[in-house]
């Protein structure tokens, strides 16, 4: 009998280790391979807004350790006339399941000659969710830490395409979604607030209704900080049209410019360009 137990166990164990994994799962209805998105890049300086550079989203499907998945690109660049004065250049992927579970997410952020590398990898052993975050600091030396939970984790990019997948039909204003997410050095709390429904006229000269979601982060004195705002069409498409960024510098934002490969006709637009 010892054999039919162990296969027993063996089975009740991968069927647990399947149903976290599903929990993370998401219906994607919103984008597919071969999306592209570029962005106009602003930073606040020196009390003005000033253009500084471009950023761009990509979309593509990917194979990760032999399994079909789903692979997102997001490319800040700083302009000539910025990186003169503050070099800028943050690099992040997100490599998802094709139902947007995490898998692997890695950030390089070269920000005024600060060179850091954040790295994540994702496993679902047990019924668990496990995470490996790696560090290496502006001086080259690399940290380790490990992290277990028995909740979905995500990252700021991962969590981006996830919200792109939710149904807001049936939102109210100011209702709180909790989620641990991942910095690569630690996995931390948070909270995203959706603020409700808006019209914005984006860089391609077209206003559309928007979803507006905030992510809060939260101080040693357990006070809220925001540190990202993102709109979103209030399509199928949830297309990501203004990202706002609270950095340790000041403030960036991204302002949608162009895109192609979009899943779904676009809806959202209320006025379309002069």
């Amino acid at each position: 009998m010892k054999h039919p137990l162990r296969l027993a166990a063996l089975l009740v164990a991968l069927l647990a280790a399947l149903q976290l994994h599903a929990q993370c799962n998401r219906t994607n209805k919103a984008f597919q391979d071969g999306e592209q998105l570029t962005y106009d890049l602003y930073f606040h300086w020196h009390f003005v807004w000033v253009k500084a550079g471009t950023a761009s989203y990509r979309v593509a499907a990917n194979n990760y350790r032999g399994k079909q998945a789903l692979r997102t690109d997001l490319l800040f660049a700083g302009s000539k006339r910025l990186n003169a004065v503050f070099p800028m250049k943050d690099t992040l992927i997100s490599i998802t399941t094709p139902e947007l579970a995490p898998l692997y997410f890695r950030k390089g952020a070269n920000e005024g000659g600060r060179y850091t590398v954040d790295e994540v990898f994702y496993s679902y052993p047990n019924a668990r969710s496990r995470l490996l975050q790696r560090h290496m600091n502006k001086k080259g030396v690399w940290s380790e830490h490990a992290h277990e939970s028995d909740e979905c984790n995500y990252d700021m990019l991962s969590i981006l395409n996830v919200a792109r997948s939710f149904d807001a039909s049936n939102y109210k204003t100011g209702q709180r979604i909790h989620f641990p997410m991942t910095t690569g050095k630690r996995v931390e709390e948070q909270v995203l607030i959706y603020k409700g429904r808006t019209q914005w006229k984006a860089n391609d000269g077209i206003t559309y209704r928007c979803l507006v979601f905030s992510l809060l982060d939260y101080d040693v004195k357990d006070k809220e900080k925001e540190l990202l705002r993102f709109y979103i069409s209030d399509d199928l498409n949830h297309l990501p049209l203004r990202i706002d960024f609270h950095l340790r510098f000041g403030t960036a934002k991204a302002y949608y410019a162009s895109g192609t490969g979009l899943r779904h006709p676009q809806t959202a637009i209320v006025q379309k360009k002069r």
